[in-house]
């Protein structure tokens, strides 16, 4: 008896697990960027029709030398989204991961490089069968130029827009939210304060938090971050306390401690790296929407 028990008891749980519904990953372009975009269980049949839904949406980018399949294939998003709305953890949203890299080029520079031979800057091939070794092409130097440019930031308006066009997502601040590790914590940092009231939530794991010298878009941050803080419902930071970028983080946060502006800071063990920033996301997605 103890036995049919325990086989009723294991055959329960795997038809409740089974039946719980379950996200997909699909791979998109949107004005040139290229995109991989985590969709609700059953999104087409749930966006069409007399009762469609409207899903809350989150903007995730990569750090620097990486790609839009970082959050995917290192970060394993689909698995922690399935696993946090198994348990009710969070709300189903639309999570858009973009090329922020090439995001931060102007289109012909992107389709150049695009062009351009699979060599390193040296000349060496290299294989670019896992799709993200696309920056090689370029010296690190070069890359943190066009990083650093302010494209993005001053464009991305017109990338949201072509995310809302293509995918059933809410248009309100208060659904929005803006997330990035390291060189995109960067991006989200300077994406939220630019377009200030556009994003209620907004998340920078192990962050560059650095200003370029003398670049119009990045010079007038701190006045835009304090109206940012006016508007957001969240501003949360995360950083490993071996992470080579924790001194600098220490500093932003004095900076925000001394104008009184409010922000949620978690500190784990550990530095830059992908266990790190797997919590983060976690942590993060349960104080969304």
């Amino acid at each position: 008896m103890r036995t049919f028990a325990f086989i009723l008891a294991v055959l329960t749980a795997l038809t409740t697990t089974a039946a719980k519904p379950v996200g997909t990953i699909v791979r998109d372009t949107l004005l040139g960027v290229p995109c991989r975009v985590y969709l609700p269980y059953r999104y087409e049949q749930r966006t069409h029709g007399r009762h469609a839904e409207e899903f809350p949406v989150l903007y995730l980018q990569h750090g620097m030398y990486g790609s839009e399949d970082d959050w995917t294939d290192q970060g394993h998003l689909l698995r922690h989204m399935d696993s946090l709305l198994r348990r009710d953890a969070v709300k189903e949203m639309v999570v858009v991961m973009p090329d922020n890299f090439l995001g931060s080029m102007p289109p012909e520079a992107r389709d150049s490089l695009m062009a351009a031979p699979n060599v390193t800057p040296d000349g060496q091939p290299f294989d670019t069968s896992n799709g993200s070794a696309h920056w090689r092409k370029f010296t690190r130097e070069q890359e943190r130029g066009y990083e650093m440019s302010g494209y993005w930031e001053t464009h991305f308006p017109e990338f949201m827009a072509a995310v809302e066009q293509r995918y059933r997502v809410a248009r309100d601040p208060e659904h929005r939210a803006l997330a990035g590790l390291s060189m995109g914590g960067f991006h989200t940092m300077h994406v939220s304060h630019h377009l200030h009231g556009q994003f209620a939530y907004i998340g920078m794991f192990s962050a560059l938090v650095v200003s370029p010298e003398r670049n119009p878009v990045y010079d007038p941050w701190r006045d835009e971050v304090r109206q940012l803080m006016q508007s957001a419902r969240l501003y949360w930071i995360g950083m490993g306390r071996e992470d080579f970028l924790y001194d600098q983080l220490q500093d932003y946060r004095r900076w925000l401690e001394e104008n009184h502006l409010e922000y949620t800071y978690y500190e784990s063990p550990g530095g830059h790296t992908w266990p790190n920033w797997q919590d983060y996301i976690c942590r993060f997605l349960q104080k969304l929407f």
